[in-house]
C-alpha cells in the first residue's frame, strides 16, 4: 500500500511556495492564424513587455472549453513557444471561474447527431494541448482563481507554476456524468499522497486552494484580492528565469493551513478504504464502518459514490491505478482510449445519459448501463483500455511528440 509520505502535517502552517526543480530556460508576439479571428473573443490575449496571457472568456458556460477554444489555445501556445521575443506565458479565466471543464453539452449534441469524429477531434486536440502544457519549453503560469473542474485541471496542473487562491474550488466530478477524470488527471491525481487521488476521482469531492497547496497540486497560494498585485509585478518582468518568476509570485503569499473540516485530516481513513483493490471492496468496507460507528463522513462519501455510473467507477479506479506507473504521455494515451470508447458508445452510453440527466433534462435520475456494479464485467472495463492497434485501428491512437518533449510535473 502506498504511504502518505508526501503529505505535509496538516496541523502545521504551510508555506505557500514549495520548491520546484527546473531544468530548462528559454526566451520566447504570437503568430495568429486566420481561423483564430472567429473565436478570439472566447480566448483573449493580453500582451506585456516579455510575456503573453491567454484569458478564457466564455462566461455563459463558466469558461467551459469548446473545440474552437482548445484549438486557439494550442495555436497560441505553440506560436508563443517559438517566438524569441516572449519569455513566459500565463493563463487565467475571466470572471469568477477559471474553467468549469469541457463543453460537454456540445459533445452531447454532437454525439447524438452522429458526429462522433468531431468529439474524437476535440479530445485529440485537448490532450495534445495538455501535453504541450506539461512539456512547455518556457515558464508557464496558471492562475486557478475560482471554479476549476474536470479538464480545467488538465490545462493548468501539468504546468510549471500553479497558483491557487481563496476562491479556488477544484473537483473531478466526471463519474457523476458517466465519464472519467481525463486530460492528464490519471497522472497528477495518482501522484497525490496515499490514495487521495482515488478518493477525489471516485467521489467528485472538492478541494479548496489551501488543500491544493497542502497536497502539492498548487505551487503557490495567494488571496484573490492580491491577484492584481501579482499580475502587475510579473507583467513587468523581462526574464525567462523560473527562479525570478517564482520569487515574484511569492511576494504576495501567505502562511496557510487546512482548517479542521478539511478532508486532508481524514487521510488515514482515505487510505484505509480507497487503497483497497476494487470499488466493491471500498464500498463494502465503508458500509461496515458506517453501520458500526455511524460515521457521517462514510455515509456522505458512500452517497457520492453510489450516485455515479458503476461502469465509470470501475474504469476510473483502473485508470488512476495504471496512471501511478505511467508517464504523462502514457496517461494521456490510455485516457484517450477510454474517452473514444465512451463517446463511441461501444460498451455503454453512460456519458450521454449522465449529461442528459444532469444538464439537459435535469431530472438527476440517470439510467446507468449497466445499472449495478456486479453487472460490470472485466471484459467491459478492459475494452476501454484496449490499444487501437489490437483492434486493427492504429489510426485512432493518440500520437504525441514524445521524442522532442519531456514533462516536468
Amino acid at each position: 500500500m502506498q504511504t502518505v509520505k508526501a503529505l505535509r502535517r496538516v496541523s502545521e502552517p504551510l508555506q505557500w511556495v514549495r520548491s520546484v526543480s527546473y531544468g530548462r530556460r528559454f526566451s520566447a508576439l504570437p503568430n495568429y492564424s486566420a481561423s483564430d479571428a472567429d473565436f478570439e473573443d472566447q480566448v483573449l490575449v493580453e500582451g506585456k513587455a516579455k510575456s503573453r496571457a491567454a484569458i478564457l472568456n466564455n462566461p455563459s458556460s463558466l469558461n467551459a472549453l469548446s473545440a474552437p477554444m482548445v484549438g486557439r489555445l494550442k495555436r497560441l501556445y505553440e506560436s508563443w513557444e517559438e517566438n524569441p521575443a516572449i519569455s513566459f506565458v500565463l493563463m487565467k479565466g475571466s470572471g469568477k471561474t477559471f474553467c468549469s471543464g469541457a463543453d460537454v453539452l456540445s459533445l452531447y449534441h454532437s454525439i447524438n447527431e452522429g458526429n462522433t469524429e468531431e468529439s474524437k477531434l476535440f479530445f485529440e486536440n485537448l490532450y495534445k494541448f495538455v501535453y504541450l502544457q506539461g512539456t512547455y519549453l518556457k515558464p508557464n503560469i496558471a492562475i486557478m482563481d475560482g471554479v476549476t473542474m474536470g479538464c480545467g485541471g488538465g490545462i493548468s496542473l501539468p504546468g510549471m507554476f500553479r497558483v491557487a487562491t481563496d476562491k479556488t474550488v477544484l473537483a473531478h466530478p466526471e463519474v457523476q456524468i458517466g465519464f472519467h477524470p481525463d486530460a492528464g488527471a490519471s497522472y497528477y491525481l495518482s501522484r497525490l499522497p496515499g490514495y487521495l487521488g482515488e478518493y477525489l476521482a471516485l467521489t467528485g469531492q472538492k478541494l479548496n486552494g489551501v488543500e491544493m497547496i497542502a497536497c502539492g497540486l498548487a505551487t503557490h497560494y495567494c488571496l484573490n484580492a492580491r491577484l492584481p498585485l501579482i499580475e502587475e509585478r510579473i507583467g513587468k518582468l523581462l526574464t525567462d528565469d523560473p527562479a525570478v518568476i517564482e520569487d515574484s509570485l511569492a511576494q504576495y503569499g501567505d502562511l496557510v493551513y487546512p482548517d479542521s473540516s478539511s478532508v486532508l485530516h481524514k487521510i488515514e481513513l482515505i487510505d484505509k478504504y480507497f487503497g483497497l483493490d476494487t470499488v466493491e471492496e471500498i464500498i463494502e468496507a465503508m458500509e461496515n464502518e458506517a453501520a458500526n460507528s455511524c460515521n457521517e463522513w462514510c455515509k456522505k462519501t458512500l452517497k457520492q459514490i453510489k450516485e455515479a455510473s458503476p461502469l465509470s467507477l470501475k474504469i476510473t479506479l483502473q485508470s488512476i491505478r495504471e496512471g501511478r506507473f505511467q508517464t504523462l504521455d502514457q496517461c494521456l494515451t490510455h485516457e484517450y482510449r477510454i474517452s473514444i470508447c465512451g463517446v463511441s458508445k461501444v460498451v455503454s452510453g453512460d456519458f450521454c445519459e449522465g449529461i442528459r440527466a444532469r444538464l439537459v433534462d435535469k431530472d438527476f435520475a440517470p439510467k446507468w448501463d449497466p445499472p449495478r456494479l456486479e453487472d460490470v464485467s472485466k471484459d467491459m472495463v478492459d475494452c476501454y483500455f484496449t490499444p487501437a492497434s489490437e483492434l486493427d485501428d492504429s489510426d485512432s491512437e493518440l500520437k504525441l511528440p514524445t521524442a522532442q518533449r519531456e514533462p516536468y510535473f
